[in-house]
């Protein structure tokens, strides 16, 4: 398995997303994590294509809304990339979808068969790990209604085994509700990570490391 988890984009770390691929090729874009914000939605997938393809992806958006129900078909699709890139937003609205389109399911699949690379930053980060509790203080979960029309779901997909804290003490958090969450989690004993926006989770077989 081979995970990228970032709070924003590649972090300061770059060059071990290539490592972690090998050679730079096509990557599926899902930015489903802004499907609450419809006015927003396009110009979010296009700040992140830009850096893409400056360090020579091929970038291609796979919307999960065109693969609601059927989880064959998105199985099928996601076989098609050696790298997907999952950007922020709001991650209960991407668990959400996630489960809709049965990306949740195949992304577990593929990443157990060393098939892929998953990459996710923010929301894309938070998502893959075991409980989705405290998050709310960052993301609002009501999206969840709006955009998908279904209850919002609390369990990720598990595939780390602590939870991700993103943007701490970063300007895209003014209020430091990032830094509030980890005093909550440090309280309650829970294993998390709390990431800079410097920082990075690399996951690659059976190795986890932080990267500062």
């Amino acid at each position: 398995m081979r995970l990228f988890l970032s709070s924003y984009r590649f972090g300061a770390h770059q060059r071990r997303l290539l490592e972690l691929v090998g050679a730079p090729g096509p990557v599926a874009v899902i930015a489903n994590a802004c499907d609450a914000w419809p006015s927003a939605w396009q110009g979010a997938v296009t700040s992140d294509l830009v850096p893409l393809r400056r360090l020579g992806f091929q970038p291609e958006v796979l919307d999960l809304r065109d693969y609601i129900g059927r989880p064959a078909e998105v199985e099928a699709r996601l076989r098609e990339y050696p790298a997907v890139w999952v950007r922020g937003g709001n991650t209960f609205v991407l668990r959400t979808q996630f489960a809709r389109s049965g990306a949740d399911l195949a992304l577990t699949k593929l990443l157990a068969e060393n098939a892929l690379v998953y990459a996710g930053y923010s929301a894309g980060a938070c998502v893959m790990t075991p409980d989705l509790h405290g998050i709310e203080a960052i993301d609002d979960p009501n999206e969840v209604r709006i955009a998908c029309n279904a209850e919002p779901r609390w369990d990720g997909l598990g595939l780390v085994d602590r939870r991700i804290v993103p943007h701490l003490d970063s300007p895209t958090d003014p209020e430091g509700l990032s830094r509030k969450l980890v005093r909550e989690y440090v309280s309650a004993n829970i294993p998390h990570w709390a990431l800079t926006d410097d920082h990075v989770v690399v996951v690659d077989g059976d190795r986890t490391e932080v990267l500062t």
